[in-house]
């Protein structure tokens, strides 16, 4: 190809090897080594090179000595001279010879306007790669796992010359450039460099810095398609609807939780109380004197925080928090991967967030969403002019009730776009879990589809296998690089061993939703007291299952929208019986196996289903049972952490033990949380009907007292007040196949949590409720 040919592929924006043109080359030129310099610059009138050298500077060439003869720039105290550069091509490309010159030197492009206004700025095709050769094989086998580092937009000094690094993957591109105001969003002006065959561009581009707003212009090589695109691994961007993504430097901030990280690295979580609170920030609490607006992470830090610890919660989960563009989407939709989102602050100021939570002892879970991405045209969707994230074929690249394309788990660079960023959050956030979001969808095939709408996999079956390979890589990696992180699954159906160890054949998740369970509490709860009887299964069934999965009970934020009702409104009965069945359901989730979830606003019985547009309804706070039911959820959360049977051992037979589940005819049930402390364990009794029960016999394993911890009809909850004078001696008499027994006066809708304490002592006092009287 000429050299003409290549200038014109430059002002054409078709030049995948721009720097092989632009910049400084030392060529052959009559026998003998010079020194070319080229530039394109589309709107100077006049451009000049500034020799930033201060030796002598060389002879110009020949017929153009009169015109490149050095003169003195306006930089008088560092004696630089510049020399003027031919135009070249019509369209802006300039060029000087300097033809006593065989090395290169450092310079400046001084552009001169139509309006006499001048810029001077280093030239970005005066610089040599900055990624290295092992940076790209990393990149091409698809192992990078710090690529965050490397791609993406990073504040660096280059010689010296401080400006912003620039990377992207597209390998179907025939030009990439990076655009923003710097260069008036023109993507003439600074094509990027193609890394041989792996499909990687780069560029350093000189005295740019942080909170300068770019894109990257993609030009494919098919179809003549040009789009203008977020930096997939961008670490900030603008608020919507605005999508350009913001150069920012995520490495300054000075964490002051190291002695949370030490603990964590240490923990067993599946051996430890886990109480999630789930949260939504857009609409947690809103700032109602300044329009409405969201609180930012700062100020989240401090009041969302304050009340989390308050109500005794481990952990809070986030819905999540990566750039998305439609708020209605939950975050569900993300399109900036490695960004926070800029509703509610900056990088720094989500970091805060998360170092204040440590601070308090909390941990942060957030909702990580590998299972599908946004058709938005400045996100990942069809990047390079090809389907180079999704796939191809529409049978596996859409899920049409969502309107969004599916990663394809196969290709190495996608999947190790998706570690890399898992691990990214849980490097530079510090955060202590992820929840992935709709498995399910991942794993089949026919997710959602009609017959003959999905390919089966090689072997002809519906398991998308390339998705099970990715996902069993995403736990060993989690679990490798930061030991005491969670990882959680939202997963609906019955595939086996999802949190089972990949070398045992499971997908490697530490825990996973229960579902089902949540189903068949639900549908039990939403039956008038007087038919439950018939509906006794739904309280039991689960516990066939219980320990087949390292499960969470979830009450979560998908319980309580698109006419669900709310928690509170999913109880039948009047006010009175609405709260007391809430108290009684959170009492029976508390005490089942396994750990525990329960979404904002369900605390203290909003009426309303959640908006993500408005704040949850704190006023009811003003209202005695709502304010009484916030007290209990207080205090059951300080009884879950404080008494080793409802957390030590959640995922074997040998914590928990059924007392009687077949007095369907009364409608209660009652069980055994263990320890491995024989001694240490228990009693739970559960009235699911408005009838109070006196001297309702329970059998027990051993004589002594049984002190009442926890009684969900107290009066403190705005319950009735039924129950048993703080606890019951066990009398000799066999009764359910136990020596021993225990004759209670079980409060209607109500739920009681006895602890065996050895001996006749009666004088012990609850942890977390007033002793209740027997009416």
């Amino acid at each position: 190809m000429s050299l003409q040919e290549q200038f014109d592929l430059i002002v054409n924006s078709a030049h995948s090897d721009p720097f092989s043109v632009l910049g400084a080359h030392i060529v052959k030129m009559d026998g003998k080594d010079v020194l070319v310099i080229r530039t394109f610059q589309p709107d100077a009138k006049e451009v000049f090179i500034i020799d930033l050298r201060e030796t002598p500077k060389p002879k110009a060439r020949g017929a153009a000595i009169k015109k490149t003869a050095a003169r003195d720039t306006s930089e008088k105290k560092d004696d630089y001279k510049e020399y003027p550069m031919n135009r070249i091509h019509n369209d802006g490309i300039f060029e000087l010879i300097l033809e006593d010159n065989d090395t290169l030197f450092p310079y400046k492009i001084k552009n001169l306007y139509e309006d006499d206004n001048t810029s001077v700025f280093y030239d970005p095709y005066s610089f040599m790669p900055v990624l290295t050769d092992y940076d790209i094989h990393l990149i091409s086998e698809g192992t990078h796992y710090r690529k965050y580092e490397k791609l993406g937009a990073h504040a660096i000094e280059v010689n010296n010359i401080k400006g912003v690094f620039f990377a992207v993957w597209a390998p179907n591109a025939l030009r990439v450039s990076v655009t923003g105001a710097f260069n008036n969003w023109d993507g003439r002006k600074h094509p990027m460099r193609l890394r041989g065959m792996a499909g990687i561009w780069e560029i350093f581009i000189p005295e740019l810095g942080e909170g300068d707003l770019y894109k990257f212009e993609v030009k494919s090589k098919y179809r003549g398609y040009i789009g203008e695109k977020s930096d997939p691994y961008a670490f900030f961007s603008e608020i919507r609807p605005k999508s350009s993504s913001v150069v920012y430097d995520i490495t300054r901030y000075q964490w002051n939780d190291d002695k949370w990280m030490k603990e964590r690295a240490q923990k067993d979580w599946l051996k430890a109380p886990i109480s999630v609170y789930e949260v939504h920030l857009g609409s947690w609490q809103r700032a109602p004197d300044e329009d409405n607006r969201w609180l930012t992470y700062r100020e989240l830090a401090d009041v969302l925080v304050s009340y989390v610890k308050d109500l005794g919660y481990t952990h809070i989960e986030l819905l999540p928090v990566t750039e998305h563009p439609l708020d209605e989407s939950w975050g569900y939709q993300t399109i900036g991967y490695f960004s926070i989102t800029s509703r509610f602050g900056t990088p720094d100021d989500f970091m805060y967030f998360v170092d204040k939570c440590h601070q308090e002892g909390i941990g942060v879970i957030m909702d990580w969403v590998p299972a599908h991405f946004p058709k938005d045209a400045h996100g990942l969707a069809y990047f390079d002019g090809t389907a180079l994230y999704e796939h191809e074929d529409p049978r596996k690249a859409e899920h049409r009730d969502w309107g969004t394309l599916i990663f394809n788990y196969g290709r190495t660079e996608v999947a190790n776009f998706l570690l890399a960023n898992a691990l990214f959050w849980l490097d530079k956030y510090h955060l202590d879990g992820l929840r992935v979001d709709a498995v399910a969808s991942m794993l089949y095939l026919d997710y959602s589809r009609e017959e003959g709408d999905w390919i089966p996999n090689e072997y002809g079956g519906n398991e998308n296998l390339e998705a099970v390979a990715f996902i069993k890589r995403f736990n060993e990696l989690t679990h490798e690089y930061h030991p005491g992180v969670i990882t959680i699954a939202e997963e609906s159906t019955a595939w086996p061993m999802v949190s089972r160890p990949t070398y045992l054949g499971g997908l490697g998740f530490s825990m996973k939703w229960n579902m089902g369970w949540m189903h068949d509490i639900l549908e039990y709860f939403s039956k008038d007291p007087i038919y439950r009887k018939h509906h006794h299964n739904n309280l039991t069934f689960a516990l066939l299952y219980a320990f087949s999965e390292n499960f969470i009970s979830v009450f979560s934020h998908d319980e309580v929208v698109y006419g669900k009702c709310s928690m509170i409104n999913k109880m039948p009965g009047d006010q009175w019986q609405k709260f007391a069945n809430l108290r009684l359901l959170y009492t029976y989730m508390y005490c089942q196996p396994g750990k525990k979830l329960l979404f904002m606003g369900s605390e203290f019985g909003q009426w309303n289903e959640w908006v993500s547009g408005q704040s949850l309804d704190w006023h009811l706070l003003e209202f005695e049972p709502h304010r009484k039911l916030l007290d209990f959820v207080r205090d059951i959360n300080s009884v879950y952490k404080q008494e080793a049977p409802l957390y030590e051992i959640d995922f074997d037979h040998e914590g928990f033990e059924w007392i009687d589940f077949g007095d369907y005819e009364s409608s209660i049930v009652s069980f055994m949380r263990k320890t491995k402390d024989e001694d240490n364990f228990l009693v739970c009794v559960f009235n699911f009907t408005p009838m109070p029960r006196h001297e309702y016999k329970v059998g027990v394993p051993k004589e002594g007292f049984y002190r009442e911890i926890l009684n969900s009809d107290s009066e403190k909850y705005w319950g009735g007040n039924i129950g048993n004078f703080g606890g019951i001696e066990a009398e000799q008499s066999w009764w359910q196949e136990r020596p021993y027994s225990i004759a209670l006066n079980v409060p209607p809708l109500g739920a009681l949590i006895l602890k065996y304490e050895k001996g006749n002592e009666t004088t012990s006092e609850s942890t977390a409720v007033s002793d209740p009287i027997s009416l």
